[in-house]
């Protein structure tokens, strides 16, 4: 089994999913090949392609894979050669937008000239390095090394000037569109009274809008699950609206608890019921819808 492992880079790295593909499609890679894509968006009959994996699944990967092949992220090649794998080894470069700087050919061109990894610079040659793996020795890994890799890896990440966003880009999106969520409930609910129509009915129907609008946004922009499939939607689409049922009671209990038995005006109900709903659902999301 090949491993390829993109990191969690907020820019996409096409470029060797592309060369692998083209492998495959041409007989030289006849193995399984996973990937672990982070942000890049890739989609490929020939490869499983996951954004990110959990911990366990990752080193369970590492351990079963033949090969590894990786961006130029120190963490991911050091992890590779202490486990004695054979790495091949490409860097994301500035020119193509794949990174802020050109750092990673430095990296990898550390561990290439010591003998732990082999180095891809033309991405046409993939194949031929691949045949050439099979005849490569990689050096035994020296634990006097890993010091010095931490530091250069920990001096990279927070040299990243973009490093924070990505750090935060999810809930960041989350709160914004979280925040569209809620106008777009609040609005129709208002709308809705402005007809005299019944406040909980009003809540409900505005639950509706506001959940098949978060549905898209969520999807599309926070969790970015795309490629899945029909039937992996579908699911999502299942789970979404079973989990934002639950915070539509939850939305309700705090309303009738605010308006019948506080006495609080609606739209400050409102508001504070939608503080607590929004929180509420991004956990569901995160952990039990767009799983990554």
């Amino acid at each position: 089994m090949i491993f390829v492992v993109l990191g969690t880079q907020d820019k996409q790295f096409t470029r060797l999913l592309e060369a692998v593909d083209r492998e495959i499609e041409k007989g030289t890679i006849k193995e399984r090949v996973v990937v672990q894509a982070g942000q890049t968006k890739y989609e490929s009959k020939n490869m499983e392609i996951f954004d990110l994996l959990p911990s366990p699944e990752f080193s369970r990967l590492m351990d079963e894979a033949d090969l590894i092949i990786t961006h130029g992220g120190a963490g991911t090649i050091l992890t590779g050669i202490k486990k004695g794998k054979k790495i091949i080894a490409a860097a994301r470069l500035a020119k193509y937008k794949e990174h802020h700087n050109d750092h990673q050919k430095q990296i990898i061109g550390e561990f290439a000239s010591k003998g732990y990894i082999l180095e891809l610079r033309d991405f046409n040659k993939l194949g031929t390095m691949i045949q050439k793996m099979k005849n490569f020795k990689p050096k035994r890994f020296e634990s006097n090394t890993q010091n010095m890799i931490k530091l250069i890896d920990d001096y990279i990440q927070d040299s990243d000037h973009t490093s924070w966003y990505h750090k935060y880009k999810e809930g960041l999106l989350y709160l914004f569109f979280g925040g569209c969520t809620t106008l777009v409930n609040i609005i129709s609910f208002m709308i809705l009274r402005f007809f005299q129509i019944d406040t909980y009915v009003s809540n409900a129907l505005a639950w509706v809008f506001a959940v098949l609008f978060a549905f898209i946004t969520n999807k599309l922009f926070v969790f970015e699950s795309r490629g899945k499939g029909a039937k992996k939607a579908f699911k999502e689409g299942v789970s979404f609206f079973a989990f934002r049922l639950l915070s539509l009671l939850f939305d309700m209990g705090i309303m009738y608890l605010l308006i019948d038995i506080i006495n609080c005006p609606e739209l400050v109900s409102k508001i504070i019921s939608n503080i607590f709903v929004i929180i509420i659902n991004y956990v569901f999301s995160k952990l039990f819808i767009f799983k990554k």
